[in-house]
């Protein structure tokens, strides 16, 4: 009997041999209940057999037909698929046959499915990454640092970065840390360029350099916070831009001798706090008016006053500097009467006098004198002591222009608070418009 005829005799239930399958097994045919005919190839492997199902048997297909039709298989196409099957456990025998086949099969399709969880689970820690390691929040945490290191340059870090990053590159802001490129740095400093802020820029490449420069550096420095590993930077971007050096010309416009002495004229007689805190701040040497206005109470005493420099590298505490009161300063700060925690200030301590209302309170006295600015009072008074023959060194130490070389930083301990009090007196007797004695000009000391 052929195959057809063995299919259409067949009754339902039992399983019927239709042809022997090389190089192994049998092609089998079962009757389900609904009448259809499914197809099977039949094997075994030692005591163990086995069907493997193949289709339905579609009788009006084209007997010669190899490929299935829609409707199921001819017994040609049938035979093929089983010999497929026969050959594949024929080929296999010697590691398990058929059913290692399958068994390896589940165990590539559990892997590649592992696989593809991996790779899910890998993108969502990249793109969680990417949005918690971007450059948005290096340079937040950045502004925390220099805000925990006392640094009073946080504030104008944080106004920078969200004026020309965040609000003008949101989308390289929002890149990670570590992709973003000196190409992209230099196009924000260009944008700052042409809006005719070139001082901008380079205080905004400086922030960042200096931003990038302490996430590189948490790698080797355990003083930096850990979190700033986390953004794995090894390059710096902003180190590889050029700053615009036309506009880091510095602005030298100092008050002359004259004119200091026409503010001192204006504020000397001035009565009540706004009098008294304007001739502290000229007296002591034209310190920084923001390290001025901080003044702790506790930092004043009948001869001196304490003020702490947060300009610096990231990572140093602000630096002290012992600022003496001649006569005529310590009657200014007496009238100031401090008080409370801060000793400028207009609430009994609570709060310190802001820098802006200090300077505008030394504009409006300085009104009479052409083009005055407030910053022209410390490079005024600077320039006085320099035609004094106040030396260079004492001059810096007096301002905290900051010490440099390894002898100054490492091995002289001398505090130079009477070099200091020279110079800050030869200040007062010009500005009185008093001689200054040849025995009051401070020469530079050599340490021993």
């Amino acid at each position: 009997m052929t195959p057809g005829q063995i299919i259409n005799e067949l009754p339902a239930g039992p399983f019927k041999t239709l042809v022997k399958v090389q190089p192994c097994g049998s092609l089998q045919a079962r009757r389900q209940v609904n009448d259809a005919v499914l197809l099977y190839w039949r094997y075994s492997f030692g005591n163990f057999s086995d069907r493997v199902t193949i289709g339905t048997y579609d009788a009006s297909a084209p007997p010669k037909r190899l490929q299935p039709t829609a409707r199921g298989y001819s017994i040609s196409a049938a035979t093929l698929a089983a010999q497929v099957l026969a050959q594949a456990h024929h080929d296999n025998r010697v590691n398990g046959g058929y059913p290692a086949l399958l068994a390896a099969q589940e165990l590539n399709k559990q892997k590649t499915a592992q696989a593809l969880i991996d790779a899910q689970i890998k993108a969502d820690a990249v793109a969680q990454a990417a949005s918690k390691y971007n450059m948005a929040a290096l340079l937040g945490d950045y502004c925390d640092y220099l805000e925990l290191l006392d640094r009073r340059s946080f504030a104008d870090a944080i106004s920078i970065f969200r004026i020309h990053v965040f609000q003008a590159w949101p989308q390289i802001a929002s890149l990670p840390a570590n992709e973003v490129t000196p190409e992209q740095v230099a196009d924000m400093m260009r944008r700052v360029i042409e809006s005719g802020k070139a001082r901008t820029a380079n205080k905004l490449r400086s922030y960042l350099r200096a931003a990038y420069q302490v996430a590189k550096a948490s790698r080797s420095k355990a003083s930096i916070p850990l979190k700033f590993k986390g953004y794995n930077i090894t390059a710096n971007p902003a180190a590889d831009t050029e700053p615009d050096e036309s506009a880091n010309k510095a602005d030298k416009n100092p008050l002359s001798i004259d004119d200091l002495r026409s503010y001192w004229q204006v504020i000397s007689p001035m009565p009540g706090f706004i009098g008294a805190v304007l001739r502290l701040h000229l007296l002591t040497g034209g310190q920084r008016i923001e390290q001025l206005c901080n003044l702790l109470t506790a930092n004043v005493t009948p001869e001196a006053v304490i003020l702490f420099d947060g300009k610096g590298r990231p990572g140093k505490a602000p630096r002290p500097n012992t600022v003496p009161l001649i006569e005529a300063a310590g009657a200014a700060m007496r009238a100031c009467n401090p008080t409370g925690a801060f000793a400028l200030s207009t609430d009994g301590g609570k709060t310190h006098l802001s820098a802006i209302t200090l300077s505008n309170w030394a504009c409006a006295a300085g009104a009479g004198i052409v083009d005055f600015q407030t910053k022209r009072i410390r490079s005024g008074v600077e320039t006085l002591l320099a035609s004094a023959r106040i030396s260079t060194d004492i001059r810096g130490r007096l301002q905290s222009h900051g010490i440099s070389g390894v002898q100054a930083r490492h091995y002289d301990g001398h505090d130079y608070v009477d070099e200091k009090r020279q110079a800050l007196q030869v200040l007062f007797d010009i500005l009185e418009g008093r001689d200054v004695p040849a025995d009051n000009v401070v020469t530079l000391r050599r340490a021993a």
